[in-house]
């Protein structure tokens, strides 16, 4: 891994290290990730936020709505939108390489993710966002990438769902998104397993993050064009 670049010459002000611990990484734990580094999960922290910036400001945190659920529900849905890609370019590019266990995994969170897509733009009906370009550079072809890359979308992934469940206003919402974010919790398990790095199940409780928090990491991907 000696090719790939320095952590401290990309992460300059340290906001890319307070994004991997807002989604539960440790510093000393996301500096042994280097591999996560040269495929581009680094770059761009603004990128993610622009995009978002719309459903950002409006999901209020104090007053519950319906309209409020379905900027929620717009939320999560651009949050599977890059996770659907992601998977289906990596099992596109056998990015799993010749590890059985990882190209199972791989094979069926790109199945699961492309139906948590469908079901939320058929829950949103006209009111879904749109999938923006995504480039994952060699995320989605090198296997070490890949794998280090899904643990840290799938942990976001987590706590995005758990920091909205306080905003939700119609028990039909909570019950809907409830049913997606305990399967994104077993993926999150699924690949930490299959890592070897990290315990699947780490902690007694998850921590819920704000859409600033998870914006904010998932932001220093740069796959968001």
């Amino acid at each position: 891994m000696s090719h790939l670049p320095n952590l401290d010459t990309l992460d300059a002000d340290g906001a890319l290290r307070d994004g991997a611990e807002s989604v539960g990484l440790d510093r000393s734990a996301f500096l042994k990730r280097g591999a996560v580094a040269g495929g581009g999960l680094i770059v761009g922290s603004g990128m993610f936020g622009a995009f978002l910036s719309s459903a950002e400001a409006a999901i209020s945190t104090t007053k519950k709505s319906a309209k409020n659920d379905a900027k929620i529900l717009n939320y999560a849905l651009t949050l599977e939108y890059l996770e659907a890609a992601f998977y289906n370019q990596a099992v596109a590019n056998a990015a799993y390489g010749n590890n059985p266990a990882l190209k199972t995994f791989a094979e069926t969170v790109a199945q699961h993710e492309t139906a948590h897509v469908k079901f939320l733009k058929g829950a949103l009906k006209s009111a879904a966002v749109k999938s923006p370009t995504f480039d994952f550079g060699d995320t989605v072809t090198d296997q070490a990438k890949f794998a280090a890359t899904a643990q840290v979308l799938e942990d976001t992934g987590v706590s995005a769902y758990l920091g909205q469940v306080k905003n939700v206003f119609v028990p039909g919402t909570l019950a809907a998104a409830a049913t997606i974010a305990t399967v994104e919790a077993r993926h999150a398990a699924w690949i930490r397993f299959i890592n070897a790095k990290d315990l699947p199940a780490p902690a007694s409780f998850d921590v819920p993050k704000s859409e600033k928090a998870i914006l904010k990491a998932v932001g220093a991907t740069g796959f968001i064009k």
